[in-house]
């Protein structure tokens, strides 16, 4: 197949990003250090504040509402620690999908992505500060986000001994949780920087030899992440609600990050073309990741629908405890969460991306991308905060710590998209992505 790779001087663009855009990002985490002193004071202060008291039995309604409501640290540092775990967990989902993403195009051959593959690449930016972070917050705050790390819930005779807990102990327990969790992270971070290494080398040095070296190293990631995926969202997410579980969450978890990083990846690219770059995107490319962000959200829904509907109509309370406490619990604390969730992450996109003109035009594209991208942090709000702070959540706090990371990410980000060409100038199938037809 003929490429681009004589037209280097064309094709090759390099981003230079302008200092009033890393004083914006550095602005954006002040904004976030003030909320979030702001809100941490408020707590302390138990202004604007649900008690205890009131959430902590309105909550007790089945298996894992056992938890003492007052255990751990006071509640203004527990929101810290908690929101700092919720943030992380969905920005280092979307950094790995930009690996996946990249890994999912080579394997499947796929031509017409090759414009947009820097961005995913750019993404994973994120892996290895977001592992420090992670290994930090659960060594600082595992007693505060896990229940079952609490001393003496599985020693039989103990004042706090859980029977259920304690029979999840050869698989929760300190030793062999942290790692996993090591060990999904070293695995991500891996791949993502031999994807980026063989991709920087194929534009320096030509060729295909490093296209199929890439093919095989994604084959593998995709076999490891489909299972390591699943099981960090068993780890980090699910066994927050120590005592419930689902088969489907896995998927969840995963379907919640893919959409998430669907939009990262059409948001970034639509800012990149509107300050002239990737000038061989069109709205053929567009079209292509409107569709995907379509489709995916209607998958997300399928799972969201699978889980609630199969626990709804069994109406176990060890099942149902979990969207009680969501959908009423708390005197009704996440009520409005648990609707709003399902409006911006399902019928806002199925509806304005209906069409194929809605798909094709930067400004539909770029609304649906920032309202998936906020709808699916309030997704894993509604997975997190219920087990963690009951009745007690916020968002003063809760934004600050999301503000922060946001623009640490940004840093992070576009100082990997500047590092290279935006347009891997030696792909094989950059002629196909520049001349790509829907």
């Amino acid at each position: 197949m003929a490429t681009l790779t004589h037209q280097d001087s064309v094709t090759t663009e390099h981003l230079q990003l302008p200092s009033s855009t890393r004083k914006k990002f550095i602005t954006i985490i002040a904004v976030g250090i003030i909320l979030l002193i702001i809100g941490a004071v408020l707590a302390a202060l138990g202004i604007g504040e649900e008690h205890a008291a009131t959430a902590g039995h309105e909550a007790g309604t089945g298996a894992g509402a056992s938890a003492e409501h007052h255990e751990g640290s006071p509640i203004w540092v527990k929101r810290i620690l908690v929101s700092l775990w919720h943030s992380n967990v969905y920005f280092i989902g979307i950094a790995v999908i930009g690996t996946f993403f990249v890994a999912l195009q080579y394997v499947a051959y796929a031509g017409w992505s090759v414009l947009v593959k820097r961005i995913s690449e750019a993404l994973s930016a994120w892996l290895l500060p977001g592992a420090i972070i992670m290994l930090i917050v659960f060594f600082v705050g595992r007693h505060d986000l896990f229940h079952w790390t609490h001393d003496g819930i599985m020693t039989p005779g103990h004042e706090k001994y859980d029977a259920i807990v304690a029979g999840k102990s050869g698989f929760l327990n300190l030793p062999f949780y942290v790692i996993r969790m090591v060990i999904y992270l070293g695995i991500w971070w891996f791949f993502s920087e031999k994807l980026r290494k063989l991709s920087l080398e194929e534009d320096l040095n030509g060729g295909t030899e490093y296209f199929h070296k890439s093919i095989n190293v994604g084959a593998l990631f995709l076999v490891l992440f489909a299972v390591s995926s699943s099981m960090a969202a068993w780890d980090w997410v699910m066994s927050i609600d120590v005592h419930w579980f689902s088969t489907m969450f896995g998927w969840y978890v995963f379907a919640s990050w893919w959409v998430s990083g669907l939009a990262a990846v059409t948001l970034t690219a639509i800012y990149l073309k509107q300050a002239g770059y990737l000038r061989f995107l069109n709205a053929n490319h567009l079209h292509d990741l409107g569709k995907f962000m379509f489709g995916f959200s209607i998958f997300w829904t399928y799972i969201w629908f699978s889980q609630f509907m199969l626990i709804w109509y069994a109406n176990l309370p060890e099942e149902a405890v979990y969207f009680n406490q969501r959908l009423g619990g708390f005197n009704g604390h996440y009520t409005w969460i648990f609707y709003f969730n399902l409006v911006i992450n399902f019928a806002f996109p199925f509806l304005v991306m209906m069409t194929r003109d809605a798909k094709r035009q930067m400004i539909m594209l770029k609304i649906v991308c920032i309202a998936i991208l906020i709808g699916h942090w309030f997704d894993f709000y509604l997975m997190i905060m219920p087990a963690t702070m009951k009745g007690e959540s916020g968002f003063v706090i809760e934004i600050g710590i999301a503000l922060i990371f946001l623009g640490s990410f940004l840093l992070l980000f576009t100082k990997r998209l500047s590092q290279a060409s935006l347009v891997p100038v030696n792909h094989p199938f950059l002629d196909e992505s520049v001349h790509h037809t829907t």
